[in-house]
């Protein structure tokens, strides 16, 4: 595979849409957010699509920089940790995100709301703090 800067660049950008507006989205008292099924499906989507986009940009880089292939979700971050991509505390407070994906995608209808408060809670920060280590990295390599 080879690595373009493009692909990731415009991943990023995306990604900070999502920050965006999960910041806006967390804004929300408990009431609001719950109040609606239109609140709750726009943090679940954001909440979905910022992991991807994160499992994204991770994947393509452990494949075209390192000949990595990760074997699941969880992988990704476990390789960009092992690459000194990602420090020892982004890597575990992004721990559980690959589970936490899985249960967006595929356990929905057993979807707790508090969990999604939860993610709703960290998420803007531990995804701008896996862009602004994307850029690092990219910028490293000079």
């Amino acid at each position: 595979m080879v690595f373009r800067i493009d692909a990731v660049q415009e991943r990023l950008l995306r990604m900070e849409e999502v920050i965006h507006e999960l910041k806006e989205l967390s804004k929300l008292d408990r009431a609001a957010l719950r109040g609606t099924l239109r609140h709750m499906w726009a943090v679940e989507r954001g909440l979905h699509l910022g992991a991807e986009l994160l499992f994204d940009i991770g994947n393509h880089i452990l494949s075209a920089q390192y000949g990595i292939s990760p074997s699941d979700y969880r992988d990704i971050i476990e390789q960009l940790a092992a690459q000194g991509i990602l420090d020892l505390a982004l890597h575990q407070r992004l721990q559980g995100l690959a589970g936490f994906r899985n249960i967006l995608v595929h356990d929905y209808i057993r979807l707790d709301p508090n969990l999604v408060e939860e993610a709703l809670a960290k998420a803007p920060d531990d995804f701008t703090d896996f862009a602004m280590a994307i850029r690092k990295w990219l910028d490293s390599r000079g």
